[in-house]
């Protein structure tokens, strides 16, 4: 048995199952978006050393766990907040609404869920952990039929001069179709074409995107239109949609090669 092969036969993946596991996945998130990546906490989250919102209340927790770290909450090492259609239409209201007007989205039916505040420990961004937390999300998207995801992700920093090529890369060779197309909400909306389309290395953008960025491209994905700046999280967000038909577990494969850094916070 190789090293990998022994690393992914000890990771498990499944849904948090009481509010002590929550809780250390609060915490990593807290870890990751504040201490490591500089994001700016309320009082309250740095007094608790947690990252929290009230949709954490409503969501589904995905968990990675290593069972050889100690059980329950200290063996989760990465983690990823999904909520499911009927969730969030319950709650009225979902995370990424408050950036983007995904009306065209809730119009066109079908089962959807949104994804957000993904994160993998330092000692754990590997290939394989990756393999792992998706091959965990295509067993809930087909277990619940899931035919669309949807979430925010981010590019570091706020300067949209200094992210042009890759915003102008997603704006004109991945934008979503128009019957599902989110768009940023006025008050808040960044035009990403900001270089000319014929003026591109489309690989070299591509190449130059944050690590989940390009593993929802690899799976088909699609961007909004306009961007967004997160002055909290120091980052610029784009509105990502992946057609589940794409994301099983045999695509889990795709994030080898972009799993070495800190997945998005939004």
């Amino acid at each position: 048995m190789t090293e990998t092969d022994a690393e992914s036969s000890r990771l498990e993946v499944r849904l948090a199952a009481n509010q002590e596991e929550i809780a250390a996945a609060q915490a990593l998130r807290y870890r990751i978006f504040y201490d490591e990546m500089g994001a700016k906490p309320t009082a309250e989250m740095a007094a608790r050393g947690s990252d929290f919102d009230d949709f954490d209340d409503i969501c589904d927790h995905l968990l990675v766990l290593d069972p050889a770290r100690g059980s329950g909450g200290r063996a989760v090492v990465g983690t990823y907040r999904l909520i499911r259609r009927e969730v969030g239409e319950a709650n009225g209201r979902f995370y990424t609404a408050g950036e983007y007007d995904i009306s065209k989205i809730l119009a066109k039916g079908g089962k959807f869920m949104e994804l957000g505040r993904s994160c993998v420990d330092i000692d754990y961004r590997t290939g394989t952990t990756m393999q792992v937390m998706w091959a965990g999300i295509a067993n809930y998207v087909w277990d619940r039929g899931i035919e669309l995801m949807f979430g925010c992700a981010s590019l570091p920093g706020t300067d949209p001069s200094q992210l042009a090529t890759q915003l102008s890369y997603l704006h004109h060779f991945h934008l979503a179709p128009d019957d599902i197309r989110p768009r940023a909400l006025p008050e808040l909306y960044v035009d990403m074409n900001l270089v000319d389309k014929d003026s591109l290395n489309p690989r070299r953008a591509l190449a130059s995107l944050p690590p989940l960025v390009k593993g929802y491209l690899r799976l088909g994905g699609f961007v909004g239109d306009g961007a967004v700046i997160d002055h909290q999280f120091n980052t610029t967000d784009v509105c990502v949609m992946v057609k589940t038909e794409l994301v099983t577990a045999k695509y889990a494969k795709h994030y080898d090669r972009t799993a070495r850094d800190v997945m998005a916070p939004s």
